[in-house]
C-alpha cells in the first residue's frame, strides 16, 4: 500500500462553556511525509516549520510526537488525506 505524502491534521478544540456541536473550533495544519519512522514504526510527518510533528499509521492513527521541551499536545487530533 502506498503512503500519503501528506495529511491535515485536524485538531478538535470543545469550547468547554459551550457544548453543542457548532461550538466547536478545529485548527488544521498541514504535513508532510518524512525521511524518519516514529517508535511505531509508521513514517513521521511535519509541518513547514519542523514544530508539529506526527506519527502517522496506514489507517490514519496519529501519534503526536515532541518536537522541543514542555510540549503538551491536544488530545483530541484527526488525521485526513491531502490530496
Amino acid at each position: 500500500m502506498a503512503r500519503r505524502e501528506r495529511y491535515e491534521l485536524v485538531f478538535v478544540h470543545p469550547d468547554a462553556s459551550a457544548p453543542a456541536a457548532e461550538d466547536i473550533t478545529e485548527d488544521i495544519v498541514v504535513v508532510h511525509r518524512t525521511d524518519s519512522s516514529g517508535p511505531g514504526g509508521h513514517p513521521v510527518y511535519a509541518d513547514d516549520t519542523g514544530i508539529v510533528r506526527a506519527e502517522i499509521s496506514d489507517r490514519a492513527e496519529v501519534r503526536m510526537l515532541a518536537s522541543g521541551g514542555h510540549q503538551v499536545h491536544s488530545s483530541t487530533v484527526h488525521a485526513r488525506p491531502v490530496t
